[in-house]
């Protein structure tokens, strides 16, 4: 596997570079934001994630290692192939992924040309454990009220309503309005639900 590539810049493109190693020149593709921070024709250092495929090798390139831890974590969704985590990755930048799947904000990630509502939601199941295990971000900035959301969570169940139904409408209506009470979500979640 090969995890870095260290040489010169002959091209840059702002979906793809070539780098000269001891006369061989790797294709790696890149994000915008990768693009951005890279020298004019300097030597670099690229972290890379090789994708094999029956009908290709392909070597993808990252200027930092949670770039492109992202990108595998996204990878590992079903659903989201490397170009699809290449875009998000150029349309978003490290810190502000986390962040939206860590605080579940389906929008954002739907907003990434390619990513329905379906795909979006998947994203953040698959991932918001890892991504707050990882880069161990607080949960108490991402879930707001979270004992509000626990008491109406608590008062749906006992109403007869399904556990991750319930959760994700709270989730919605949370978003809406961060400081609503505990009547105010249960309201909200029964015209919902």
């Amino acid at each position: 596997m090969i995890t870095q590539l260290k040489g010169k810049l002959v091209e840059k493109s702002p979906t793809h570079v070539v780098i000269d190693c001891n006369g061989v020149g790797y294709l790696l593709h890149i994000s915008l934001h990768t693009y951005s921070l890279l020298p004019a024709d300097e030597n670099v250092l690229l972290y890379t994630h090789l994708s094999i495929r029956d009908d290709a090798h392909t070597l993808y390139g990252f200027f930092n290692k949670v770039e492109r831890e992202i990108f595998r974590l996204l990878t590992s969704v079903s659903g989201v192939g490397p170009s699809i985590a290449r875009t998000m990755l150029s349309s978003m930048t490290s810190e502000e992924i986390q962040q939206a799947i860590a605080s579940e904000n389906v929008k954002a990630i739907q907003a990434v040309k390619g990513i329905g509502v379906k795909t979006a939601q998947r994203v953040i199941v698959d991932l918001k454990d890892k991504i707050v295990k990882i880069f161990d971000l607080d949960e108490v900035s991402i879930t707001q009220n979270n004992t509000n959301k626990e008491e109406a969570l608590s008062a749906l169940q006992v109403l007869g309503f399904l556990p991750k139904q319930a959760d994700r409408v709270l989730g919605n209506i949370l978003k809406e309005t961060p400081d609503a009470s505990v009547e105010t979500l249960i309201k909200q979640a029964l015209k919902n639900l």
